[in-house]
């Protein structure tokens, strides 16, 4: 029997080691490759097209919410399992509008890990987190004025609001400092909002990045 192959994407690179090891106990199922940010999980899962992508959501360079955005828009077909250590309501809202096929939470059991990987496979949408229910959506205008990114323009976004200057932005997009600046214009344009300060507060009540995962703003 075909094994179900599936794309791991985690920041920790312990806890990718940990799973890893749990999924191996399942033969049935292959990981096929590993991310550590949505930047390389958009990349990976382009060239490799796994039948399941397991995620995770505050990684650094692109969160796992835009990286599942941006998979979707190209693959619709994708299944993305959602699996955090998040219990707040939006971002399982924030999950769901992305289109995300189901969310976990890590401290979920094993089996329910391993049937709801195999329920994707077999195209049956979870969308429901283990552990509670969403019961707040986050702010329409929030929500309205992001859809309004680019792709670039968010992982711009990110890293101004996790503190990165022009210059590194640049490095880490590979791409130039002058186009950088254009896609910070474009973002600020955008969002209506025209200071560093002001987009990190938009990115955190947006759920682009954690409250901790920033420069202290005097």
């Amino acid at each position: 029997m075909k094994k179900l192959s599936l794309l791991l994407v985690d920041d920790h690179t312990i806890v990718r080691q940990g799973l890893l090891e749990l999924l191996k106990l399942d033969p049935s199922i292959d990981v096929i490759g590993e991310a550590q940010d949505g930047h390389q999980a958009v990349i990976l899962a382009e060239q490799l097209q796994p039948d399941v992508i397991l995620m995770d959501i505050a990684m650094p360079i692109l969160n796992g919410l835009e990286a599942t955005r941006q998979i979707l828009k190209t693959n619709p077909d994708a299944k993305i399992l959602i699996l955090t250590a998040h219990v707040d309501d939006e971002y399982v809202q924030r999950a769901i509008e992305v289109g995300a096929a189901g969310y976990l939470l890590k401290h979920t059991s094993a089996t329910t890990l391993y049937r709801s990987i195999h329920e994707l496979k077999d195209d049956q949408i979870l969308r429901r987190p283990t552990g509670g229910n969403p019961k707040r959506r986050p702010s329409q205008p929030i929500t309205a004025r992001f859809a309004r990114l680019t792709p670039r323009e968010a992982e711009v976004l990110q890293l101004i609001a996790e503190g990165h200057a022009n210059k590194q932005t640049a490095q880490i997009l590979d791409i130039s400092i002058k186009t950088v600046e254009k896609h910070r214009e474009h973002v600020m344009s955008k969002l209506d909002i025209h200071d560093t300060a002001g987009l990190t507060r938009y990115a955190i009540g947006a759920g682009i990045i954690e409250s901790g995962n920033q420069p202290t703003i005097t």
